[in-house]
């Protein structure tokens, strides 16, 4: 699929360069800190000295936002305990501070030597010159085939910013109680869309015979992560080109993509208007209430929303449906960012690495996993999610989802430029106060406009 996070080339070249030993380029002498991975061969082989500079004392200072909430303090402890001449100093503040302060710490140079923000924004800081270029390290240290292709959502050119702290597809979540009352066989993962909508047409009901809908086939969400940018990509369309510098939001496929979506509502009538889902709560809270029998579903609002709050709920999740056509899977995927400041000492980039491959090992993306927030990217640990016993039971459709069809949101350096201004032409498209045509006309347009800004060289 040609939007696919990573080539079949780029796995032959890296595959290569794995083979050939290629490490990264500073200028200086490399500092190497003790990586446990390393097999015994190639330890057998370090000089005394070698094996001398790898224990050589050195603080790393890691930011965390949201500090222990969002990334567990088992994971720091572990570190602290297997690199003891690493010396941690801890950076954290509320999501929200952090991402305030970190900007006026680049500027001044005095940044945290690690830490980790939203993909899209580390995509920009590598832009900016802020985040060294992992792609190096990656050659150097990890074999590419024991991890998922969202390895490289930070991606840029032949450049990687930044490896993933964690990832947070969509599946389709059903109810099945709903299901088994109307007697409709339950999600596979064959469908297509026009599964979807077929069967959502059956689960529609006025129950009580008051004339107003009860239960919704199908929860349509308005947002980009589980509304317009999935339905974008249903009938093989794309928001931004492969280059991620050109608008292509009112081609064909794009159009009736986005036509189905509005089609739901207005044609179908199997999802409720954009008004009514926000006077009930919204999609999670719709569906955990038994209004709604389908629903696009992130990873993390199982566990944050649907397990916490609607804990006897009888739901499941299938991968999200094949396009139209039942050529290709999408499956938009959101992350969180580990990068290293370009501008850190070479020791201290060296031991961030360090804790880069540490955080990747299985062991620590096993932690990861059993956090319940977020998908982890290392395959072993991928497959460790399908064992664990939490609701969704059917944690493949997230874990094979991400691994084959994962892709991000069209992110880039303005992605949070772009998707500000096409969102309240979306929410009219949704709203059917402007039709899908002149809409996806408009927002190519003012998004052209955005892109250009920020790409003209």
């Amino acid at each position: 699929m040609k939007r696919r996070l990573i080539s079949v080339l780029l796995i032959m070249v890296m595959a290569m360069s794995l083979l050939s030993g290629c490490g990264p380029s500073s200028g200086k002498e490399e500092t190497k800190t003790t990586d446990q991975s390393v097999s015994g061969t190639k330890e057998e082989n370090k000089t005394e000295e070698e094996k001398k500079e790898e224990s050589k004392p050195v603080t790393l200072t890691i930011g965390l936002p949201g500090g222990y909430d969002v990334t567990s303090k088992e994971i720091i402890d572990g570190f602290r305990a297997a690199y003891p001449h690493i010396t941690l100093v801890i950076d954290e503040a509320p999501w929200g501070d952090f991402t305030k302060k970190i900007t006026t710490q680049i500027a001044g140079g005095n940044a945290p030597d690690i830490w980790f923000q939203e993909n899209a924004a580390v995509l920009g800081y590598g832009d900016m010159g802020a985040a060294e270029d992992l792609m190096p390290y990656i050659k150097r240290d990890l074999k590419l085939e024991e991890y998922a292709s969202n390895l490289f959502s930070a991606q840029e050119g032949e450049k990687v910013w930044g490896v993933p702290h964690g990832g947070n597809p969509i599946a389709l979540a059903y109810n099945k109680d709903i299901f088994d009352a109307a007697n409709v066989p339950y999600p596979t993962d064959d469908w297509t869309y026009e599964d979807m909508i077929e069967a959502a047409k059956l689960l529609t009901k006025d129950t009580n015979g008051d004339g107003t809908t009860d239960v919704y086939g199908l929860l349509t969400a308005g947002g980009i992560t589980d509304g317009w940018f999935p339905w974008i990509n249903s009938a093989g369309g794309q928001a931004l080109d492969e280059t991620k510098r050109n608008a292509v939001f009112n081609d064909e496929k794009s159009l009736k993509g986005i036509t189905e979506w509005v089609n739901t509502i207005h044609t179908y009538k199997i999802s409720p208007s954009r008004s009514t889902n926000n006077e009930l709560g919204g999609t999670a809270q719709m569906f955990g209430n038994g209004m709604g029998a389908m629903m696009f579903l992130q990873y993390s609002l199982g566990s944050a929303v649907l397990n916490t709050n609607f804990p006897d709920l009888n739901y499941d999740t299938a991968k999200i449906p094949l396009t139209f056509d039942g050529s290709e899977r999408v499956v938009p995927n959101v992350s969180n960012t580990w990068l290293i400041f370009s501008k850190a000492k070479e020791d201290n980039k060296e031991a961030a690495w360090t804790f880069l491959k540490y955080y990747l090992s299985a062991d620590v993306q096993k932690l990861v996993a059993e956090s319940g927030s977020t998908i982890p990217v290392n395959k072993e640990a991928l497959a460790y999610v399908d064992t664990l016993q939490s609701k969704p039971l059917n944690k493949k459709a997230y874990t094979e989802g991400v691994d084959v069809a994962g892709v991000t949101l069209d992110e880039n350096k303005c992605w949070n430029e772009w998707r500000t201004a096409a969102q309240p032409i979306f929410n009219d498209i949704m709203d059917g106060k402007t039709d899908p045509q002149t809409g996806l006309n408009q927002i190519k347009t003012d998004v052209q406009k955005i892109l250009d800004e920020n790409f003209n060289e």
